[in-house]
């Protein structure tokens, strides 16, 4: 009788957060600035919002499904893809696809998108708890976020959700650059120069 000998080979990937969260920092950075009247227009928001909230996010996805990060995996996933999702929304609104799809499309159509990724980054947060207390604070304004944009959307108080939605986005871009920058650089040098915080530990791991 043969004996067959198995060799198993394990490839070692890199941790692609730094990545996932410096994508979600751009975009939201980006588009911030317009929320909150420091620029104007949507034309050159666009690139960010498909290269770097989508594609960027969506390669981080990619990642860490090779990781065995379920978590990782669906966050950069859904948001990368509702990147390109809103991008795609403003190109309909800019005229790109026509007269007639820009002048058929009902905000509160937004709103409702805005209350179900609202629902996801719910559950999300809580997941967040046992990840870094970076994380769950940036989980915590893309709550605030999705709040703002939805209340917004169906013209409830607008201009005070327009700002919540505004200032939120901005915490998120502030907060994911130090936890992308973190990531990075207690990585390269074995040590925390940046402290990402602890998990809560509210839930026991199994």
């Amino acid at each position: 009788m043969e004996t067959q000998n198995h060799t198993q080979v394990k490839i070692t990937t890199a941790d692609p957060s730094a990545l996932g969260l410096f994508g979600l920092a751009m975009v939201t950075f980006v588009a911030s600035s317009q929320k909150l009247g420091l620029t104007e227009g949507l034309s050159f928001i666009l690139p960010w919002a498909f290269f770097l909230g989508g594609i960027a996010q969506l390669i981080a996805s990619f990642l860490d499904a090779k990781h065995n990060n379920i978590f990782g995996t669906t966050a950069f996933g859904a948001f990368g893809l509702f990147w390109f999702g809103v991008g795609t929304t403003w190109l309909i609104q800019l005229g790109f696809f026509g007269e007639q799809l820009a002048m058929d499309g009902d905000p509160k159509q937004l709103g409702f998108a805005f209350l179900g990724y609202l629902i996801f980054s719910l559950f999300m947060t809580v997941g967040a708890m046992e990840t870094h207390k970076v994380l769950f604070f940036i989980f915590v304004f893309i709550d605030l976020l999705f709040i703002g944009l939805a209340l917004s959307s169906f013209n409830i108080f607008h201009e005070a959700t327009h700002m919540l939605a505004a200032v939120a986005e901005m915490g998120i871009a502030l907060l994911s650059f130090y936890g992308s920058g973190a990531i990075v650089l207690n990585t390269h040098f074995g040590k925390d120069v940046l402290p990402l915080g602890k998990r809560f530990g509210v839930f026991k791991q199994l």
